[in-house]
Order: C-alpha cells, then structure tokens, then sequence
C-alpha cells in the first residue's frame, strides 16, 4: 500500500516536471515569434552595416548575454565573416587593444544597463567603429548610445521569478542567427565558401564531393562495347569492384556490367560481348554531387559501386566510388 502510494505521487511529480518543461518551451517559443514578427528595417540596416565591415564583427556582452556573444561570434566566423568575442570586464585592462579601426561592435544586454560595457562602448566611439546593440529596453543608454538598436520584445522570463535569463537569452541568440543567415546570403555566401572554413569535422565530411573519395585514372575498370566477356571478366575482377562499365567508341558510358549480369547470360557468357551482355542507361553520379547525397543514392538504388561522371560532360566517366569508400571516410 505505501510502495503504492510513492508510486502515485512519483508519477504526479512526474507530470508536474513535464508539464513545466513544457510551459517553459511553450513560452521560449512565444518569445521568438514575437521576435519575428518584431523584426524591423533596423535589422536590415544592422545586415548591411556588418557587411560593409572592413575589419572585424567584434561581438561583447557580460553574464549569460556573454555566453550569447560567443556563440554568436563563432557562428559568424563560421559563415564567413570575421568575428571576435569581446569579454566586456577584460577589456578595461588590456583588452581593448583588440578593437581596431574598421571593425563593428555588436554589443548585447537584456537591461542595455550593463556598466561592464560603457567602457567598451566609449573607446568603440573614440575610434569611429559604428555599434549595434542587443536588448530590451529602447530606451536604455546602451540603445541610444548605438548607431543601429535591434530591440528585443519585453517578454518575462520563463523562470517563475522572472530573474534567470531564458527567454531573453533565446532571443538573442535566435537574432544572432538571423543576422549571421542573412548576412551570409547577402554576399553570396557559396557552400564551398564554407566548406573552405569546415575542412573537418562532421560538417567538412558533409560538404565533401564524391570527386574527392572517388578512383580514377587506370584504376575505373572500363571496357568497350565490342570487348569478348572473357575480357569483361578479367577487367572486372582484377580492379576489386565487382562491376565494369561499357563505353561506346567515343567514351560515352553506355551501360554496366555487374555479377547479376553474368549470372543472367551463364549459358553462352563467353560467345558474347560486353554490348550482349551489359545493362544500359546505369544510374550514375556527377562528381560535384555532395558525398552523402551520393550515398542516398546507392542505398535507395541498393547498389554498391556507381560511376562518376565528369561535371562539364555527364556521358563521359570521370571514376567510380564504392560503398566501403564511403565508410572508409566516415560517411555510412
């Protein structure tokens, strides 16, 4: 019976813990609709200012609106634009020297009160650097202060003291990247621009082209149309894949060539040629094509070797790719 009834309250608790997981969501997103819809020539205004940057985004805020500038920063960075954070309380004893003429301020404060940022502010000024400031309250000193205010809707926190910053904050990261989304298509931002800045990790293996996994060379395992089977066969174990692709007397791949293939034409295989024999119109990938979309490919295909085809001549092979090349750099 009091096993039971810990029980019973446990699951009360439960449901109290997600019903208030749930309001705080509820109200997190509330506040970014707000903000959408919020979103005024101001922000455009802020777009083409950290456009027009000669230098850096140097992006500052003190406590969790600090942790924002960092993020913020980096996503910048991250997109092609050249950007800093700026710790408010160091800049007051040495820091300051990172700021530098042609740069812009992007300066963020829920209250716009922050006096940490005063400082920041006043020597920004003294070298001409034009400011963009974050907050709440259009009326705040740090708002008036900046060249262009980005004013935050004055929505309560979702902390039951309305003291934590959690919707504030949300909101200001949301605008963060909204800014850095926009700014990043305004200068035609390309994906191998960004790639560029990603040559590692998971989004560098994203951005990756089968060009840059595939074989090439002597080691594509091509036949021609009129080639004897016995040929085909010795072509198509000795490369490893398994498959030989068909060209035309001009080098156009004409068909494929797989085990499916021989097992089907077993009885008179070797009386053949390869144009007996062959499966044509095979699915093919360009080699600009991003490596895992190729990959999507293969399994929707449920094949496990495709050619390449040259990006400026989609009839002519430029290598071939199989399934372990894939694994092999981490995409499966």
């Amino acid at each position: 019976m009091i096993a039971n009834d810990l029980l019973r309250k446990t699951r009360l608790a439960d449901q109290s813990i997600l019903a208030r997981g749930r309001d705080v969501i509820a109200a997190e997103s509330h506040a970014l609709a707000e903000l959408g819809a919020a979103l005024d020539e101001n922000f455009a205004i802020a777009t083409r200012l950290l456009a027009a940057t000669i230098g850096r985004v140097v992006v500052t805020g003190m406590g969790k609106s600090g942790h924002i500038a960092r993020k913020i920063a980096a996503t910048l960075s991250a997109t092609g634009t050249p950007a800093i954070f700026l710790h408010p309380a160091e800049a007051s004893h040495g820091d300051l020297g990172m700021i530098q003429r042609g740069d812009t301020l992007l300066v963020l404060s829920n209250s716009g009160m922050t006096a940490e940022l005063h400082v920041v502010m006043q020597h920004s000024r003294n070298l001409g650097i034009r400011t963009i400031g974050v907050a709440s309250r259009i009326d705040s000193p740090m708002m008036i202060d900046a060249d262009v205010a980005l004013a935050l809707p004055a929505i309560r926190e979702a902390c039951s003291a309305n003291i934590a910053p959690t919707t504030s904050t949300v909101m200001m990261l949301a605008l963060g990247d909204a800014l850095a989304m926009a700014l990043m298509d305004l200068r035609g931002i390309s994906r191998e621009s960004i790639k560029q800045l990603h040559p590692g990790g998971s989004i560098g293996l994203r951005l990756k082209t089968v060009a840059e996994m595939m074989h090439i060379g002597s080691r594509i395992p091509l036949v021609e149309s009129r080639a004897p089977m016995r040929d085909v066969i010795m072509t198509m174990t000795s490369m490893g894949f398994g498959v030989a692709g068909v060209t035309d007397w001009s080098g156009r791949l004409v068909g494929v060539i797989t085990d499916g293939d021989l097992r089907r034409h077993i009885g008179d295989l070797l009386d053949r040629n390869a144009a007996d024999v062959m499966t044509p119109h095979p699915k093919t990938v360009p080699s600009d094509m991003l490596a895992e979309d190729a990959l999507l490919i293969m399994n929707d295909a449920k094949i496990t070797t495709v050619f390449v085809m040259n990006a400026d001549d989609r009839d002519r092979p430029a290598g071939i790719v199989h399934i372990h090349d894939f694994v092999r750099h981490g995409l499966s």
